[in-house]
C-alpha cells in the first residue's frame, strides 16, 4: 500500500483528490491543512513550520506527496506579502527538502499567474515567466525552490479552478440571488478548470517517473464574462450579465489578461488529454 501525503486537504482540489483516491485499496491517505478537521481525518501541519515538516513525512514516509497549499488570496497577497512568500514559496521548499531526503514523489501545484499575461497565444510550458502580482512571484519562487531541492518532483501549472467550496460559479449563483444584473470582466481570458478533472490529471501523473514542469488545465479557452453567461444558462437562473472592462474593476493586484496555458507535456509526453472545459462543467453541475 502506498503512502500519500496531500496538503491543502480541504481545499477544492484536496477534496477532490480525496474523493478519487480515498475508496482505492493500493493507497493510504495522509491529509493535512492548517487547521485540522473536526472529524480528525485531516491532520493540522502548518507547511511553514520546516522542523514540523520534518518530523510529520520522516514520521509517515510517505511514497508521494501532493503539495495543494497555498495562499491563493491574490488580493491579499499584495497587503500580506510575508505571509504569502512563507506559504507560497517556503512551504514547498521545506516539502521538497523533506520530500527528497526520504526519496519520495513531490507533486507541487503552481498557476498561471508566474506569466504577465500579454501574450495572445496558449502558453506553453517553455514560455518564459514573468509575474506582475505578490501572488505569482511567490508561486514562482516556491516553483524553484522545488525545482532545486527534489529530483523526483512534477509542477503543475493550473488555472481558473472551481471545485467543491469557494469558487467563481457559487459567487456568480449567489450574486444572481439578490440581483438582477451581474457585471464581469470580459477581457481577461483562460481556461476554467474543474479541480476533479486536475485531480485525475495528477493522479495519472503520479504514477509515472515523468518528472520535470507541466501545464495543466482542461481545453479550450474562454472570459470571465462568457462563463459566467455559460453558468446561468446551463443553471437556467435568468439574470443580466454586463461585460466590464478590467480597467472597470480595478484590484489591488494585477491580473493576467490571457492566461490560456497549453498542455503540451501532458500531450507529448503521455498522450494524455483533459476533458474541455464546457464538459468539465457540466459534469460538475450534474454532481454538485
Amino acid at each position: 500500500m502506498k503512502r500519500i501525503m496531500i496538503t491543502g486537504a480541504s481545499g477544492q482540489l484536496g477534496l477532490a483528490l480525496h474523493r478519487l483516491l480515498k475508496g482505492q485499496a493500493e493507497y493510504e491517505l495522509f491529509r493535512t491543512d492548517a487547521f485540522a478537521s473536526e472529524d480528525g481525518s485531516v491532520h493540522a501541519l502548518d507547511i511553514t513550520n520546516q522542523e514540523a515538516i520534518r518530523d510529520y513525512i520522516d514520521s509517515i514516509q510517505p511514497e508521494i506527496i501532493i503539495n495543494c497549499a497555498a495562499l491563493t488570496a491574490v488580493d491579499l497577497c499584495e497587503s500580506e506579502q510575508e505571509k504569502a512568500y512563507r506559504i507560497n514559496a517556503e512551504g514547498p521548499k521545506y516539502l521538497a527538502m523533506a520530500a527528497e531526503k526520504i526519496g519520495s514523489k513531490l507533486v507541487h501545484i503552481s498557476t498561471d499567474y508566474v506569466f504577465d499575461g500579454q501574450g495572445s497565444t496558449p502558453i506553453s510550458e517553455e514560455a518564459i515567466t514573468n509575474p506582475v502580482s505578490v501572488y505569482g512571484k511567490t508561486k514562482q519562487a516556491g516553483d524553484e525552490f522545488v525545482r532545486e531541492f527534489c529530483s523526483k518532483a512534477f509542477i503543475l501549472r493550473t488555472a481558473w479552478v472551481y471545485g467543491e467550496g469557494k469558487n467563481f460559479v457559487k459567487t456568480m449563483l449567489r450574486l444572481a440571488q439578490t440581483n438582477s444584473k451581474v457585471r464581469v470582466v470580459s477581457d481577461q481570458y483562460g481556461t476554467p478548470t474543474s479541480a476533479l478533472e486536475l485531480a485525475r490529471a495528477i493522479i495519472f501523473l503520479m504514477k509515472t517517473e515523468s518528472y520535470g514542469t507541466y501545464h495543466a488545465t482542461c481545453e479550450g479557452s474562454t472570459s470571465w464574462y462568457e462563463f459566467a453567461v455559460t453558468i446561468f444558462k446551463e443553471t437556467g437562473v435568468s439574470v443580466e450579465v454586463e461585460p466590464i472592462t478590467t480597467a472597470d474593476y480595478p484590484t489591488p493586484a494585477a491580473r493576467p489578461m490571457y492566461s490560456v496555458l497549453d498542455n503540451k507535456a501532458f500531450r507529448e509526453r503521455h498522450g494524455y488529454y483533459m476533458k474541455d472545459w464546457k464538459e468539465a462543467f457540466l459534469e460538475y453541475l450534474k454532481e454538485a
